[in-house]
Order: structure tokens, then C-alpha cells, then sequence
């Protein structure tokens, strides 16, 4: 790109990004000091503060909103193509079959449960795709990988981020309280952890308050749920190609297709980037060292993504707007962890 290209770009999109990557270099910071607070969750309440702050909404609504957009979508789905150098197959069918089969069951059942019980109370069919997405796969990364799917527009991913965020982070605070009055022993507890709980990092928070052994279990089981993303985006994809294609018999020739006349990807092209990681993994091409900065850099791309979401979340919009949306979540919530304890006590005996 030449400079004189270059130059308008970066300075509209310079503000946001220079605010974004220093909330998350102050997210870091306090994770540092308080471990057991995800560093993802700092960067969603940061972004929420500003946004709700008037010192910082006018900024945040006015000049950087672009590179607040830029990273709520572009970092965010290059941190989902660094994710999949954390799940190996190896370890993954490690597991064995009747495991990954519970896990599979978990999430089928509670996407499935979670999209009907959002219907039920009226919310629109795109958020109910996303919050179902959200809570039954990987969080807010499933959700972008969703959006990005079903070509939903951005600004209506934020609600759905804001409600998997804040109920995994009740995860953290309730799940260890049950760990004793529910008998588990932390095999057990680190199953249940992987099973329900929705991001990563809020999974490691979790699980690692019962130790080494339910932290291992733990994260090997929420990186199997993470392997879905691949599957059911791919679905979600071939599901809206063939609503385009009928569409287009129905309607103009270019009925349901992009401008140009084509049809949407069925699976983007960033998602191929995860599954493509995933093989770098399980294959072994990746040395430890580069494992290790990849997960950092994956860490911090997630990161400022989430603050730039964070930062378009109004409270009063989200008080007059949110109150069923938080009700579904609060639904799927229960549900996933229902189930997940329901597996947990079969896989690990």
C-alpha cells in the first residue's frame, strides 16, 4: 500500500488502537497483580468503563471508535486463528470416545437449548445464534467466528460478548464454592470446569483453585469443546449458502449473494487459519519456544479485540435492551453448567 494510501488510514484508525493496546497493557498489569482475574475480563470491564465514563465515552464514541472497530473484528479473529495452537488432537483423544462424545453432547445440547430458550422469549434470531454460540463453544472467540459466518453485523456482537464475559466471570467466583457441597473430587471439579465454563482464560481461573490435577483435566476438556468451533461454523455456513440459494430461485439473480453476485464463504478464510494451527500443532512443526510467544501474542490480540467491544457497550442501552438477552444468559448459564456436572460425574468415576 502506498504511503499517501497509508497515512489516512493510520490516523484514522491510530487513535483506537493506541487506546486499545494500552487498556490491555493496564489489563495485564492487574492480572499480574491479581491472578485471579482473567486478563480478558479486565479488558471487557475496561472497555465497558470507558465507554460509560465521561471523561472517555466522547472519545471512545467519536475519534477512536474506528480502530475500536478495527480490533473488536480484525485482532479478534487473528487471535481465534492463534487459538488453535493450543489444542492438540493428541490430547484431545486422550479423552477417549465416551468422553468426547459427553463433550460433543454438551455443547450440541446447550447451543441447541440456549438458541430455543432465546426464541422463546423473542430475542432476534442473530442474537440468539450468537449468545447460543458463545456459551456452548469458546466465548466471545465463537462468537466473532459466528459473526463472521453469518456476515452478522459488529456492533451486534457486543451484547452478546458483554453477557458470555460477565457470566463466565460468576463462573470463577461459584463454581469453586460447589466443588465440596457437590462431593468432587478435582478430577472431577477440573471436567466440570472444562465442560461449562465459557472462555479459556476464565477456565484456567477456575479450575486452578482446585489445584495441578483439575487444571490439566480442565484445560484438555475446554480445548475439545474449542475443536467444535471448526464443525459448527462450517454448518452455520453451508446452513445460510443453502438459505441464499434458495433465496436466489425465489427472488433476483442476485438475491441473498454480495454485491458482486457471490455467495458468502462457507467457511472464512480465518477459521481455515485455526484448523491449520490446529495440524501445526497436533503435527508437532511448532517448537515450544514459538508455542509459547503464540500464546502471549494470542492473549494480547483477544485482549484489545475485547476492549474495543467492550468500549460500545452504553449501560442505559444495555438496561433497555438487555433485560431478556441477560435473562437467556443467565438460562444458558445454568443449563451448560447442569450439563457439564452431568458429564463430569460420568467421565471421571
Amino acid at each position: 500500500m502506498p504511503f499517501n494510501s497509508l497515512a489516512p488510514q493510520l490516523s484514522r484508525l491510530g487513535p483506537g488502537l493506541v487506546l486499545s493496546i494500552a487498556a490491555t497493557g493496564l489489563a495485564f498489569t492487574i492480572h499480574a497483580v491479581i491472578p485471579a482475574i482473567p486478563a480478558m475480563t479486565l479488558a471487557v470491564a475496561l472497555g465497558l468503563l470507558s465507554a460509560n465514563i465521561p471523561g472517555t465515552s466522547v472519545l471512545t464514541a467519536g475519534r477512536a471508535r474506528p480502530g475500536l472497530d478495527f480490533a473488536g473484528k480484525h485482532l479478534m479473529r487473528a487471535g481465534i486463528v492463534l487459538l488453535g495452537l493450543k489444542v492438540s488432537i493428541q490430547d484431545v483423544l486422550g479423552l477417549g470416545w465416551v468422553s468426547l462424545l459427553l463433550i460433543a453432547g454438551v455443547v450440541l445440547v446447550s447451543f441447541v437449548g440456549t438458541y430455543g430458550l432465546a426464541r422463546l422469549l423473542r430475542l432476534p434470531g442473530e442474537t440468539a445464534l450468537l449468545i447460543a454460540t458463545g456459551f456452548s463453544i469458546c466465548g466471545a472467540s465463537a462468537i466473532g467466528a459466528m459473526a463472521a459466518v453469518r456476515r452478522i453485523k459488529h456492533q451486534d456482537t457486543v451484547l452478546p460478548v458483554a453477557l458470555v464475559t460477565l457470566c463466565g466471570t460468576l463462573a470463577i467466583g461459584v463454581l469453586p464454592l460447589l466443588m465440596h457441597p457437590l462431593n468432587l473430587n478435582p478430577e472431577q471439579f477440573g471436567a466440570w470446569t472444562g465442560a461449562s465454563v465459557h472462555d479459556v482464560g476464565q477456565v484456567v481461573a477456575t479450575a486452578q483453585t482446585a489445584g495441578t490435577a483439575a487444571l490439566a483435566i480442565a484445560v484438555v476438556v475446554k480445548l475439545t469443546r474449542v475443536v467444535l468451533l471448526a464443525p459448527i461454523a462450517a454448518a452455520a455456513g453451508l446452513h445460510q449458502r443453502f438459505d441464499h440459494m434458495r433465496q436466489r430461485a425465489n427472488g433476483p439473480a442476485d438475491a441473498g449473494a454480495d454485491g458482486d453476485g457471490k455467495f458468502p464463504p462457507i467457511v472464512p478464510l480465518f477459521v481455515l487459519g485455526f484448523i491449520a494451527m490446529v495440524a501445526v500443532r497436533s503435527l508437532g512443526w511448532a517448537p515450544p519456544v514459538a508455542l509459547e510467544v503464540a500464546a502471549v501474542l494470542q492473549d494480547i490480540l483477544l485482549a484489545t479485540a475485547l476492549f474495543g467491544l467492550g468500549s460500545a457497550v452504553r449501560v442505559r442501552t444495555l438496561i433497555h435492551t438487555g433485560g431478556r438477552a441477560a435473562l437467556v444468559a443467565l438460562g444458558s448459564w445454568l443449563i451448560i453448567a447442569s450439563l457439564g456436572l452431568g458429564a463430569a460425574w460420568i467421565m471421571i468415576r
